[in-house]
């Protein structure tokens, strides 16, 4: 299928990467090159890739390997034209990070953890990155009293500000992404959910160049609804990246292609992502960026296939979203439902509270039992999007 060109696709190098070992069973799929990687992604359409540290180089490669390594994947972008668009740090795998990088109890490790991202930050800033992504797959617990909570949450905004501080005073042109998830690989990691993290954000120095990186499992892993999650971001401001997969509901991250769990979840986040508000407002302009596993029962060929489903899926939902959007009968029913007159102020501008307090249509002639028989229509609404999606 055609895609729309103006949609830039991204992947992580771990996604396509992963040998499909998980906790009962071992690997299904031999190793791939990250070069390798990258070239087949340029192949089936890709605008852009991304990477943690260690889908490039190993834990304890010396200087000398880790910058061949790294050479040899700027050398792939720009054979391709593939753009690296965002890099993170792995600060889960090595048992070292076993009780959290920046949350652990042991403050040496702390350190070291700090020290790691630092490193990546400035690799970031090398390969002409803007987005720095922080999972913390380990900063959380699976005993309430294994960790004094109110310093583990501070040690936790003491390191993303550093982070931060760190960027100004390097001059670099990157933003961080928290990215939130509520448990596994721990019982219950800190900041679980985008209002979570939202608000340990708003108590930093350097939050202003702290944003999310919201994905689409993690939020319905925790029964949230993913597409009202990127709405709050972009409300906030602080929709800085994206992950995008699939996902049915509160089970373990199954990581599914995109649009292989929950479908009118998927329809509805594209719908957001390429058409907006319906009554304006901020945007996401960046990447669609896929962050999902290939199951274990596919081989070399069916890795590739399951890229380009990811890429695929969502070209034609948004191909659907565009036409729901811009069919009459979804435009009369949106207006019936009131879905235009909520974007307009409850109070009036300028409207002091004296005014409003005198208006007596707001309380002493509101008609409220008339008012309780509006019809909304909202069965109907959904219907349209409905036919849209499966017609």
């Amino acid at each position: 299928m055609a895609q729309t060109p103006d949609i830039k696709y991204s992947f992580g190098l771990w996604t396509v990467g992963w040998q499909a070992q998980d906790p009962f069973g071992l690997a299904t799929r031999p190793a791939l090159d990250p070069v390798e990687s990258i070239h087949k992604l340029a192949e089936i359409g890709a605008w852009g890739f991304t990477f943690h540290d260690n889908d490039v180089f190993p834990f304890d490669a010396d200087d000398a390997d880790r910058r061949a390594r790294i050479d040899a994947v700027k050398k792939a972008a720009d054979e391709t034209g593939l753009v690296i668009e965002m890099v993170t740090t792995n600060t889960f795998t090595h048992p070292v990070f076993k009780d959290g990088a920046f949350t652990s109890n042991d403050r040496a490790i702390r350190r070291f953890g700090l020290r790691k991202v630092l490193r990546n930050v400035d690799l970031t800033a090398e390969l002409g990155a803007k987005t720095f992504v922080m999972w913390g797959g380990r900063e959380g617990v699976e005993y309430d009293n294994s960790k004094d909570l109110h310093a583990a949450h501070a040690r936790y905004a003491e390191g993303i500000d550093a982070v931060a501080a760190y960027i100004k005073h390097q001059g670099y042109d990157i933003k961080i992404a928290l990215e939130p998830k509520p448990n596994e690989p721990r019982g219950d990691i800190f900041l679980p959910s985008i209002g979570h993290a939202l608000a340990l954000i708003d108590s930093l120095d350097n939050g202003d160049i702290v944003g999310l990186n919201p994905e689409t499992g993690h939020e319905q892993m925790a029964t949230l609804n993913y597409t009202h999650g990127l709405a709050l971001a972009l409300y906030r401001g602080k929709l800085f990246h994206i992950d995008l997969n699939g996902q049915h509901g509160p089970k373990f991250d199954q990581d599914l292609v995109f649009g292989h769990g929950d479908l009118l979840s998927a329809f509805f986040t594209v719908d957001l992502l390429e058409n907006g508000f319906p009554n304006g407002g901020p945007r996401y302009e960046g990447a669609r960026h896929f962050d999902y596993k290939p199951s274990r029962t596919e081989g070399p060929n069916g890795v590739w296939d399951s890229a380009k489903a990811n890429i695929e899926t969502y070209t034609i939902l948004a191909r659907k979203a565009a036409e729901y959007r811009n069919d009459p009968e979804v435009k009369e029913a949106q207006k019936y439902a009131g879905i235009f007159e909520l974007g307009e102020t409850t109070m009036a501008e300028g409207e002091t509270f004296e005014d409003f307090l005198a208006d007596r249509s707001t309380r002493e002639d509101f008609d409220f039992d008339t008012a309780a028989e509006r019809e909304y229509g909202l069965v109907r609404l959904h219907q349209l999007a409905l036919a849209h999606l499966i017609g």
